[in-house]
């Protein structure tokens, strides 16, 4: 049995390295591997109770794994009715004001256990899991994290070695609510990078996003031939709306279009829908063929001009996919799509203007372009008819 200094450390060594984790997979695994080390286990997974399918799902396994089983699965997971003291029992001590202690159950039934299973004939689901498995204990400690239970953590021991004993329940009770800790500090990191990427308003992507996914693009095009294609939108009418009805009715409308980016785009696989700020939006796409894209933006064109109090939308594309000449950065793309956007709204086309079939809208973007008063990213093009605002 560890010693109480070496259960100190322990504990230090397992929130630092869940601390230092960059990715909620790295931070799963530094719980599991933590837990496991602490409790001088031979395996240990962490597992999340997702209430809306009524399962626990193991995120990460870590230590001697048995056949079947993975690292990080990806569809291991067990219903919540067989593991009543998940769902049920411990809900009812929490609401109560108990606490989630920990329990120790070994192949020959329950040992510590805070439950009141048992008794003759007793089976537990994690009793056959061990014996099937050729592990002689474990110890189930329940995390809780803004007081509500969000899953457990797993530690098992093989057989021939001694079993876990209540002193190594209320052990993995402590190292429970250190793994919460650093469970809530991932969450709130993710929570911080997703709202670096992602626009307030419509859950859209940012420009910031698309600008990195676009570099990865460019360079998966370099390295394989990739067809990227990027489509560049403006929303017609949104500063009549605005004037007219009011900004809330003007973010309405962007919302019921980022909506309908999103559903247009999700039949071009992995496409990312964005809105690049104001009333401009686009979709960004890695492998479809161009005529897929092509069909997909007319789509869009088309239901947007259905589109409540809108004006319809005027759409650009640019694809490797047709004769846009070599891709030397991400940047070009961009102005392609842009030029071709622009042609659609000075020709009010209800559908998209398609850089690569439009010569005039290559020559345009490979004009030097001017620089913009105050040094903006988007450029103007000469050239084009001057077009009204929104």
């Amino acid at each position: 049995m560890m010693g109480e200094d070496a259960r100190l450390r322990a504990v230090v060594e397992l929130a630092q390295a869940m601390a230092s984790a960059h990715t909620p997979h790295e931070s799963w695994r530094a719980a599991a591997l933590g837990a496991r080390e602490a409790l001088a286990g031979s395996f240990a997974a962490l597992s999340v109770w997702e209430r809306d399918l009524g399962q626990l799902k193991v995120l990460v396994n870590a230590g001697d794994l048995a056949e079947g089983e993975e690292e990080f699965p990806e569809d291991e997971a067990y219903p919540v009715h067989r593991f009543p003291e998940i769902a049920e029992f411990l809900h009812e001590r929490w609401a109560g004001g108990g606490e989630p202690n920990a329990w120790v159950e070994t192949v020959d039934g329950p040992a510590a256990t805070a439950t009141d299973a048992g008794g003759p004939g007793y089976c537990h689901q994690r009793v056959a899991a061990l014996r099937r498995r050729g592990r002689g204990c474990c110890v189930v400690a329940p995390i809780v994290l803004h007081g509500r239970a969000w899953g457990e953590l797993y530690v098992a021991r093989p057989l021939g070695v001694p079993v876990f004993r209540r002193e190594d329940a209320d052990f993995a009770t402590v190292i429970a609510s250190v793994v919460a800790s650093g469970i809530a500090q991932t969450e709130r990191l993710e929570e911080v990078r997703r709202l670096a990427f992602t626009d307030p308003l419509t859950g859209l992507a940012n420009r910031r996003a698309v600008d990195m996914r676009l570099d990865e693009a460019v360079a998966r095009h370099r390295d394989d031939g990739s067809v990227v294609s990027l489509v560049v939108c403006d929303l017609n009418g949104l500063k009549r709306v605005n004037d007219t009805h009011g900004h809330a009715v003007g973010d309405r409308l962007l919302e019921r279009f980022g909506s309908l980016l999103s559903v247009c785009g999700a039949r071009l696989p992995g496409a990312l829908a964005a809105r690049l700020g104001g009333d401009e939006f686009c979709l960004l796409t890695v492998g479809p063929p161009a005529d897929e894209v092509v069909e997909v933006a007319g789509e869009l064109c088309r239901r947007a001009a259905e589109l409540e109090l809108g004006e319809g939308v005027a759409c650009g594309i640019a694809s490797t996919g047709d004769p846009i000449g070599p891709l030397r950065s991400a940047r070009r793309l961009f102005r392609l799509a842009d030029a071709a956007q622009y042609r659609a709204k000075a020709a009010r086309s209800p559908e998209p203007v398609v850089a690569g079939r439009d010569g005039g809208v290559v020559r345009l973007a490979d004009e030097p372009p001017p620089r913009p008063p105050g040094g903006g990213e988007r450029r103007r093009f000469r050239g084009m008819p001057k077009v009204p605002p929104g």
